[in-house]
């Protein structure tokens, strides 16, 4: 009895292991899978609440990714319960201050992952494979991010961005809208239907444009100056 109990730990010590180091890959797998289910998060009833666990699951995983500090397992705890609320409860989606606070909340949670995976994944160690994942799952949170900053945009400005109704079946845009727009405009290949009105927005846009070539480039001479020059 005290053998296979034995037994037992070591394969749970050994799943521990393994998890605690595919932080990242999970975390993108999620991030991905959640991004891909997004236009039939509405359609079934079985694709919202798939999206919903998935959305749920990839806001626990960031929390999850700063585990290797206390001081940084808090702040993400703090900042997850509101952007849980925003994202996947959907809880003010109209305009109001609860609204508002919601998506700066989560965009700073968005903020928050960026800055500690980046400081890992750019650090001075050789980068393997998930260093890799954890530079997508900047790339895929910066996308996000930018989403959270067009809602919040739309909230106080209503008309900031104007809809196609011959490319959409509906005249007031969402979160999906904004994501659509936000990975659109970072990877430069635009987004038909939907069109920045304001000031704001449209400067928020070139931003965004603008940090995603950046980042790719940063990323490619990382890379290839830790392959080219590895360390130890």
């Amino acid at each position: 009895m005290s053998h296979r109990l034995g037994d037992a730990l070591t394969e749970a010590r050994w799943a521990s292991d393994a998890l605690a180091g595919r932080k990242f890959f999970l975390l993108f797998l999620f991030l991905l899978a959640s991004l891909i289910l997004y236009p039939y998060a509405e359609n079934t009833v079985f694709g919202y609440y798939v999206f919903r666990v998935l959305g749920s699951t990839a806001i626990v995983l960031c929390v999850y990714v700063v585990s290797f500090r206390r001081s940084l397992v808090v702040a993400a705890l703090v900042l997850a319960i509101p952007t849980f609320l925003h994202r996947v409860l959907n809880v003010g989606a109209h305009l109001s201050w609860f609204s508002i606070l919601n998506v700066v909340v989560s965009f700073a949670f968005d903020v928050f992952m960026v800055v500690v995976i980046f400081r890992r994944v750019f650090g001075p160690k050789q980068p393997n494979s998930e260093t890799i994942f954890g530079a997508l799952c900047i790339y895929l949170l910066v996308g996000f991010a930018f989403a959270s900053i067009y809602g919040m945009v739309a909230l106080v400005q209503p008309r900031a961005f104007y809809l196609d109704p011959l490319a959409n079946i509906h005249t007031v845009p969402d979160r999906l809208d904004f994501v659509y727009y936000s990975f659109g405009t970072m990877t430069s290949l635009g987004a038909s239907g939907i069109t920045p009105v304001s000031a704001e927005a449209r400067s928020i846009s070139v931003i965004e444009a603008i940090v995603g070539v950046l980042y790719l480039a940063v990323l490619i001479s990382r890379l290839v100056g830790a392959y080219r020059h590895p360390t130890g």
